[in-house]
């Protein structure tokens, strides 16, 4: 495990054991896989793992104008693992669909006719998947863990790969990037690293909430005065497991408490429609700002003549649509 730049570098077994030690408040339901396309493993020496993420994080700090790296992790050639974005933040990765994601961006260009992934890579990429469905109890389907190559690049909708998108992680990726693909090859492998077991899912008594002060400290109990174990940040989803004296417990295991004063209780729900589209108010005669596919996840923060708002911002859908939890 070597640090540098703010980037931590592990082996699989060293990130496996790392992930299982990192206290996250946000709720995450999504998890991305990306190629970088460039660098690809033409540029990987064996040896810069640091230099090649810095080079990243100096493009879209630079170029795109964004906080941080837009990835949580990338994945090398050789099986190493590094850190980037802190989980606590959501990525900057597929447009209108990070809020409750993780994303990896693996090195390479995995187009067809392009790099050939090393059996080292292919492990380290089915293992972290497995981890981090794993950790953050991500059912292993085509709804949760998602290609790039899915999304509208212009309007965020799941379109399965038709429209303007990328080919994004790859038209060779673990045989291809389409959707049957990642079902007949792609996840079977990371179902198989699981040991056919799913991960185990939450229990139906827990409630979400969303963050509605700047940042929010998490305190190892229920006071004020306890120390302070992480932050939290405006608009992330919060899974609640109990309530104590103005007080919410984040984890199920672990004693991680944020005052109630600054959480407000929101609803979860599935999408029941082929496709729902998202406006920028309560009702048909507002603009369309983006569609969500059947089975997408949304967190319902308002509820108003039969539309339900679900974001910060307005956006809104109609609740018609919405199976909740």
């Amino acid at each position: 495990m070597q640090t540098r730049h703010g980037f931590t570098l592990l082996s699989l077994q060293e990130f496996e054991h790392w992930l299982t030690q990192q206290r996250v408040g946000r709720t995450v339901l999504t998890l991305q896989q990306h190629h970088t396309w460039s660098p690809s493993y033409r540029q990987f020496s064996g040896a810069n793992h640091f230099e090649l993420q810095q080079g990243m994080k100096y493009h879209h700090v630079t170029n795109n104008g964004w906080a941080d790296i837009g990835q949580h992790f990338t994945s090398f050639p050789d099986g190493s693992i590094m850190t980037g974005r802190s989980l606590e933040l959501v990525p900057a990765c597929i447009k209108g669909q990070n809020a409750h994601a993780i994303c990896i961006e693996h090195i390479g260009n995995f187009d067809a006719g392009s790099d050939t992934m090393s059996p080292s890579h292919r492990s380290a990429i089915v293992g972290m998947t497995a981890s981090i469905c794993r950790r953050f109890a991500i059912p292993v389907n085509t709804d949760r863990v998602v290609y790039h190559h899915w999304f509208d690049l212009d309007t965020g909708a799941r379109t399965n790969g038709t429209g303007t998108t990328k080919t994004c992680p790859g038209t060779a990726f673990f045989g291809g990037n389409t959707v049957q693909h990642a079902q007949n090859s792609f996840l079977p492998l990371v179902r198989q690293q699981l040991g056919g077991q799913p991960p185990a899912p939450l229990p139906s008594t827990v409630r979400y909430g969303v963050v509605k002060a700047d940042t929010l400290n998490v305190r190892a109990a229920p006071a004020a005065n306890a120390a302070r174990s992480n932050i939290v940040r405006l608009g992330a989803i919060l899974r609640i497991h109990d309530e104590r004296d103005g007080w919410y417990r984040l984890s199920a295991t672990n004693e991680e408490w944020v005052s109630t004063r600054y959480v407000q209780l929101v609803d979860r729900a599935t999408v029941n429609a082929d496709v729902l589209n998202v406006r920028s108010g309560p009702g048909t005669q507002f603009d369309k700002l983006a569609a969500l596919a059947r089975s997408q996840e949304v967190f319902v923060h308002e509820r108003r003549d039969g539309w339900c708002r679900i974001g910060q911002e307005s956006r809104w859908v109609a609740a018609s649509h919405l199976t909740f939890a």
